[in-house]
């Protein structure tokens, strides 16, 4: 027997048409590339959202068909996450700071139709745009006076000129909520970035997830700034969460340095801001030399890498903000567990509180998570054994666009998803991660993979042998230096071979230092051993520090 309700499907276009209806007032404020501040309501983006539609539909574009964006936060990008998911359209959110090879063939991959880019992007466009022939249409994100005579980008439209002609009138479409609603690649720990294909039903309960009171705890009483960016895992989830509870919205679009984003949250009376590690230090870096405080900002969600305790006391002692730890990953779109206290953990001392706080946290309801050991096995929530972290959810990859299923069954034939760390899950159900499996560097809350920096050095005519690891760094969390060993007779220097690496990979990916061995310690199969190296180098401290 079914139950007799009224069946209609999870779709992103209901969440727009519910803050229109709801809290048509509620304000989205956008620092510009433009440089000057933009204000305008949630029934102005459900207009303008339509108008987008509408023009996607005169394009001719298919359903299903990817749009993609390079784009800073801002209000625009935050359109065409309803405009074009709402259409039945694929939005295709891609990461400005890869390499130019790795945009083109991420553009290609997803045989992307159009693309909307901020006018900061316009040089990175100029270097793709003759790669990529499935994209028919590039538009600019700017009004049509900012748009430069020559571009060298043949048809190029201005986006406010694109949209300006068309109706504010459109019925979204109903249809599968499993249809596919956007599209983020990961960084590509081996070979090329792989796509988790998101769905309007893994999104919309992502968003409900996500504004729980022990998650994020998004309200319309809130004023929130996600300085996590829009084009990772569409900014957490924040876009769709806010859309669902009314909260103010403040996007901090170019400006990320730690001055600019300080006096956004006090203009703007933010109470709660989303970010990586990186941004938080150097807003710190700006305010404590000051003398400076918040006025208003109480909560911020810190994921992407570890938080260092230092960061977590500061903002607590120093200006009466908590800090909750949150992990996930792009596979998960990407929440996955948010460190909330528990009741009976309140009365705990400060120093086990900042013990609990130091871990990833709990699962929230959608993730089931467990440690297996090598075989397999589940090992005990006891906060010391440690095996390969496993999750599974209705928001969480079942298979790669254009690839296999990564997913582990266990004896009940259900599949698991390998995140590739390693963790410890305590008697509360408290995650933390003690390590990766995958060889890769997390620096300023972006994925470095060792693969990639080791094969263009090994690339050099006279490194035989090259390993990178990652060093801590008070700043970017991790960053990557490569010991190398040389062939006999052959020569190079540090500056060099740092040298090479230019043009190869982008900019912030080139390690740091290059450090000359005498050997790489190998195992049995020929496998670098990286934790032997790391103990090698355990007294080893990067160039400046």
């Amino acid at each position: 027997m079914l139950g007799l309700m009224q069946s209609q499907p999870l779709l992103i276009s209901s969440l727009i048409e519910f803050a229109e209806r709801h809290h048509g007032d509620g304000e989205i404020v956008s620092r510009r590339v433009e440089g000057d501040i933009h204000r305008y309501t949630y029934r102005d983006l459900a207009a303008r959202s339509r108008q987008l539609a509408n023009a996607l539909d005169k394009q001719g574009l298919a359903f299903s068909d990817r749009v993609a964006t390079l784009a800073w936060n801002g209000y625009r990008h935050m359109e065409m996450y309803f405009g074009v998911s709402g259409s039945g359209r694929v939005l295709h959110t891609i990461n400005p700071r890869l390499h130019p090879e790795q945009i083109a063939w991420i553009i290609n991959h997803a045989e992307d139709q159009v693309l909307c880019f901020d006018m900061t992007f316009l040089p990175l466009v100029q270097a793709v745009h003759a790669k990529c022939p499935t994209v028919k249409k590039w538009v600019a994100l700017c009004d049509a006076d900012k748009l430069p005579a020559d571009t060298g980008v043949p048809g190029l439209a201005s986006y406010e000129a694109w949209i300006a002609p068309q109706s504010t009138d459109y019925a979204w479409p109903q249809f599968d909520e499993n249809t596919a609603s956007s599209m983020c690649y990961t960084s590509g720990t081996t070979g090329n970035p792989k796509a988790a294909l998101y769905s309007h039903r893994s999104t919309t309960l992502h968003a409900y997830a996500a504004a729980l009171p022990d998650v994020m705890c998004l309200s319309a009483r809130d004023a929130v700034l996600p300085v996590v960016p829009m084009f990772h895992v569409n900014a957490w989830g924040i876009p769709y969460s806010a859309a669902l509870t009314g909260c103010k919205l403040v996007f901090p679009g170019p400006a990320m340095d730690g001055k600019s984003i300080y006096e956004l949250i006090e203009a703007e009376k933010v109470t709660y801001a989303a970010g990586v590690p990186t941004v938080w230090q150097m807003m710190l870096g700006h305010m404590k030399p000051a003398g400076l405080k918040f006025s208003t900002l109480r909560r911020t969600v810190i994921g992407g890498s570890a938080c260092p305790p230092a960061m977590i006391t500061a903002f607590q002692d120093d200006f009466g903000v908590e800090v909750l730890h949150a992990w996930g990953m792009t596979e998960m779109s990407p929440l996955g567990t948010l460190c909330t206290l528990k009741n009976k953990q309140l009365d705990l001392s400060k120093d086990e509180q900042m013990k609990i706080r130091q871990k990833q946290g709990r699962a929230i309801f959608g993730v089931d998570m467990k440690i297996v050991d090598g075989n397999g096995d589940e090992l005990p929530w006891d906060g010391k054994s440690y095996g390969d972290l496993l999750v599974r959810g209705p928001w969480i990859l079942d298979t790669y666009y254009k690839g296999e299923s990564p997913l582990i069954q266990d004896a009940q034939g259900r599949g698991w998803f390998p995140t590739g760390d390693v963790a410890t899950i305590d008697a509360n159900g408290f995650m933390q991660i003690t390590d990766r499996s995958k060889d890769v560097i997390k620096s300023g809350g972006e994925w470095i993979s060792s693969i990639d920096i080791e094969n263009i050095a090994m690339a050099h005519p006279a490194v035989a042998m090259a390993a990178c690891i990652g060093m801590p760094h008070p700043k970017w969390d991790e960053r990557p230096i490569v010991a190398v060993t040389l062939k006999p007779g052959a020569e190079v220097t540090r500056e060099e071979l740092l040298q090479f690496f230019e043009g190869k990979t982008a900019k912030w990916q080139i390690p740091d230092d290059v450090v000359f061995v005498e050997a790489i310690p190998l195992g049995a199969t020929g496998k670098m051993l990286k934790t032997r190296l790391r103990e090698q180098l355990k007294d080893y401290r990067l160039p400046g520090l």
